[in-house]
C-alpha cells in the first residue's frame, strides 16, 4: 500500500528513498527468481524460458549498476555498464520469442508472417515519428552518444514487430502465454519510449512512477512463463476478421504519411510507414493468390469423382459441350458409356469397402488404357465413360480396349462390362442426345447382345410418342433415367430397377389419345378437359399391356398418378398400396415437369423443384422416395451446384 501511495505521488516519509531506489529493483530480482524456479520445476519449453531468464537477468544487472553507481550523478555517463546490461536484454529476448513461436505454432502461413511484419512496421513508424527526433535532439553529435541513444528505440521496434507477429500467428486460439508476454513487453516498450522522450526534454526524474513500468513489465513476463503451454495450428481464420488487423495497421501507416504533409516527421518514420504499406500490398497479392488456388481446387473438386479421381458427370457434360465445338469444326469424336456386370454381387459378397477398392482399380486401369487418346470419367455408381477424338484406330477397337480395362476376375467373382458407342457427329451432334443414345445402346448390349422383346416394345412406343411430340420423348427418357437412379439409391435389385426405368419411360404413353389442343393448352383446363386427361393412365395401361414383354409394367403405368394421401386417380389408393415403382416415377415425373419450360408454366430451378417435392412429401409423394431422389440429385454433379446452393 505504501509503495502504491508513493507511485501516485503521496508522501510516505522516510520510505520515499527506499521505494525510489531499492523496491523496484527487488521486484525485478523477484521476477528473475520466478523465471529460475520455472526452469527448475517445469521441463517443457526450457530453452525458451532459459533465454527469457537470461535476458531479464541482464536487464536487472544493468539496473543494479545504475542504482548503485550513478544514482546520484547529475549527468549520467553514456554509454555505461548499465547500457550494456540493458541493451543485452534484446538479442536474447528476440531469440526467445522466435523459439516460442516455433514451439507453440505447429504450422505458419505466409500471410501470418506478413501480418506480423505489417503490425511491427506500423508501430515502429509511429515510434520513430515520436521518439527519434527527441533522441537525436538530445544526444548531440558524438557517435557513441548517437549510437547508444538510437539503439533503444530501434531495439524496441524490432521487439514490437516480433511480439505482434507471435500474437498474429497464435490468434486462432487465445494463448494466455502470448497475452501476458505481449502485455509485459508492451509495457516495457512504452516505459522505454516515455523515458527517452523525458530524457530528451530533461523532465525525467529517477525514482518516479516511470521506473515502476520496467518492474511491472518484468513481473508480467515472469507470470507469462508459468502459463500452461497451448499449441495451435497456425492457420488463417475465415471472414473479415482475417484482414481487420492488416487494415488497421495500414490506416496507422497512412496516418503517419498524412501527418507528414502538415508537420514534417523524420525520414526513418516515413520509410517505415511506406514499408508497412508495401507489406499490405504484398498481403493483398498473397491473399489473391490464395483465393485463386482455392478457386482452382474447388473447381477441380466439382468436376472430379472423389473415389476414383476420374472426371465426373459434370466434367463429362462440360467436355461434351466443348466437343460440340470441335465437331462443328469438322472433327469426329467418340463417346463410349460403360456399365459394370457383376458389381452388385461383388459388393454383396465382399462388402462396400472392397467394392470401392475395385472401382478405384478399374478407374485407374481405364485412365491408363486411354492414355493420350482421350479422357476417362466415372458418371455413376458403376458407370464409366470415355470421350476422345477418333484417329487411325476404329471406334470398335478403342471401345474393346477400354472395356478390357474394366474387367477383373478372381476367386468367386467375374467383373466385366456392357457398353454403348456413339460417334459425333455421325450418330448425333447434340451432347444430351449422345448420352441418351449411348445409354440405350449400352442397355441393349447388356440384355444379351441383341435388343430384348421388352426393349423393342418400349422403343416402338417411345418412337411413336417422339414422332408425335418430340419434347415428350425427351421428357420420358429423362424421367426413366432419374427413376432408375432413385430405385438404385433405395436398394432395389437390378432387374427391378430396369422395370422402374421402363415404367418411367412409358408412364405418359396414354397421352397419345389426348388431343394436342388439350395437351398444349396455354391456359387452365376446364372440368371436362381434366376428366379427359385423367383417362390417360388407364389408356396407357391398355397400350402397354398389349405387349406381353411389358405385362409387369402396365399396372405401374396405371398407378402413376395415385397420391400418397389417397387423393389421386384412377383408383384412389394410398401410401404403400401404391406400387413402389409408381411412387418413384411420380416423384421423378413431377421434378422433370417443374424444371421444364411449358406453355402454361415457367421452368423452376433444381433447388426450388426439390424444395417443392419435400413440401409435398407425406401428402402427394412418398417421403422416403423424395429423400432418396434428393440424394440422387446431389450425386449428379451436373446439377449439384444448383441443388446444394
Amino acid at each position: 500500500m505504501l509503495y502504491l501511495a508513493y507511485l501516485i505521488g503521496l508522501p510516505v516519509g522516510r520510505a520515499d528513498g527506499l521505494f525510489a531506489r531499492w523496491l523496484g529493483l527487488a521486484i525485478e530480482v523477484g521476477a528473475v527468481l520466478a523465471l529460475v524456479c520455472r526452469l527448475v520445476f517445469v521441463c517443457e519449453e526450457r530453452r525458451v524460458w532459459a533465454l527469457v531468464a537470461l535476458s531479464v537477468s541482464l536487464w536487472t544487472l544493468g539496473d543494479v549498476y545504475w542504482r548503485i553507481v550513478p544514482w546520484h550523478v547529475e549527468v549520467m555517463p553514456v554509454p555505461s555498464l548499465a547500457d550494456l546490461g540493458w541493451l543485452s536484454f534484446y538479442p536474447f529476448a528476440y531469440a526467445a520469442i522466435a523459439l516460442l513461436v516455433r514451439a507453440r505454432v505447429q504450422s505458419v502461413w505466409t500471410t501470418l508472417w506478413v501480418d506480423g511484419l505489417i503490425g511491427g512496421l506500423a508501430v515502429a513508424s509511429v515510434a520513430a515519428a515520436v521518439v527519434f527526433d527527441a533522441v537525436l535532439g538530445s544526444v548531440g553529435g558524438k557517435p557513441a552518444l548517437v549510437a547508444t541513444g538510437l539503439a533503444y528505440p530501434v531495439a524496441d521496434m524490432v521487439l514490437v514487430a516480433l511480439v505482434l507477429g507471435g500474437l498474429q500467428m497464435s490468434r486462432r486460439s487465445l494463448d494466455r502465454t502470448w497475452l501476458w508476454l505481449g502485455t509485459g513487453l508492451a509495457t516495457f516498450v512504452v516505459s522505454d519510449s516515455v523515458y527517452l522522450v523525458q530524457t530528451a526534454s530533461e523532465t525525467y526524474a529517477p525514482g518516479g512512477v516511470l521506473d515502476a513500468g520496467w518492474s511491472v513489465a518484468l513481473v508480467l513476463v515472469a507470470f507469462a512463463a508459468w502459463r500452461p503451454a497451448t499449441r495451435v495450428e497456425g492457420q488463417q481464420r475465415e471472414g473479415w476478421s482475417t484482414i481487420m488487423m492488416p487494415i488497421g495497421f495500414a490506416v496507422v501507416a497512412l496516418a503517419v504519411v498524412s501527418y507528414d504533409h502538415f508537420l514534417r516527421v523524420n525520414v526513418l518514420a516515413l520509410i517505415l510507414a511506406m514499408a508497412c504499406l508495401g507489406a499490405v500490398l504484398t498481403r493483398l497479392a498473397l491473399t489473391f493468390a490464395q483465393n485463386l488456388r482455392m478457386l482452382a481446387a474447388s473447381r477441380e473438386d466439382a468436376t472430379t469423382d472423389v473415389l476414383t479421381g476420374l472426371g465426373n458427370r459434370r466434367l463429362l457434360a462440360d467436355d461434351l459441350n466443348r466437343a460440340g465445338r470441335r465437331v462443328a469444326d469438322g472433327e469426329r469424336m467418340l463417346m463410349v458409356l460403360f456399365d459394370l456386370n457383376g458389381f452388385k454381387q461383388y459388393n454383396d459378397s465382399f462388402g462396400h469397402p472392397a467394392g470401392d477398392s475395385l472401382l478405384v482399380r478399374l478407374g485407374e486401369n481405364l485412365r491408363r488404357a486411354m492414355g493420350d487418346r482421350g479422357s476417362a470419367y466415372r458418371v455413376g455408381g458403376d458407370e464409366f465413360c470415355i470421350l476422345g477424338a477418333l484417329d487411325d484406330e476404329g471406334p470398335d477397337q478403342i471401345a474393346t480396349m477400354a472395356a478390357a480395362a474394366l474387367k477383373e476376375e478372381g476367386k468367386g467373382f467375374t467383373i466385366n462390362c456392357a457398353y454403348g458407342v456413339v460417334i459425333l457427329p455421325d450418330d448425333t451432334d447434340d451432347a444430351d442426345e449422345a448420352v441418351r443414345l449411348a445409354d440405350r445402346r449400352m442397355y441393349a448390349q447388356k440384355n444379351g447382345g441383341r435388343t430384348s422383346a421388352s426393349r423393342q416394345s418400349r422403343d416402338v412406343l417411345l418412337q411413336a410418342l417422339q414422332e408425335r411430340n418430340p419434347e415428350l420423348g425427351t421428357h420420358l427418357d429423362d424421367v426413366g433415367r432419374l427413376a432408375q437412379a432413385t430405385a438404385l439409391k433405395l436398394g432395389l435389385p437390378r432387374d427391378l430397377t430396369d422395370q422402374v426405368r421402363a415404367a418411367g419411360e412409358l408412364h405418359d404413353v396414354g397421352k397419345v389419345a389426348i388431343p394436342d389442343a388439350i395437351l398444349n393448352k396455354p391456359g387452365s383446363l376446364d372440368e371436362n378437359e381434366w376428366a379427359f386427361v385423367r383417362r390417360h393412365s388407364e389408356i396407357g395401361e391398355r397400350i402397354v399391356a398389349a405387349a406381353p414383354a411389358l405385362a409387369e409394367v402396365a399396372p405401374l403405368v396405371r398407378a402413376m398418378h395415385e397420391r400418397w394421401d389417397g387423393c389421386g386417380y384412377p383408383d384412389g389408393v394410398a401410401a404403400r398400396a401404391i406400387p413402389l415403382a409408381a411412387r418413384i416415377v411420380a416423384v421423378c415425373d413431377a421434378y422433370d415437369a417443374m424444371i421444364t419450360e411449358r406453355p402454361y408454366q415457367r421452368a423452376m430451378g433444381a433447388k426450388s423443384a426439390l424444395q417443392e417435392l419435400r413440401r409435398c412429401a407425406g401428402t402427394q409423394f412418398d417421403p422416403d422416395v423424395v429423400e432418396a431422389f434428393g440424394l440422387v440429385l446431389l450425386d449428379d454433379a451436373v446439377i449439384l451446384s444448383d441443388v446444394a446452393a
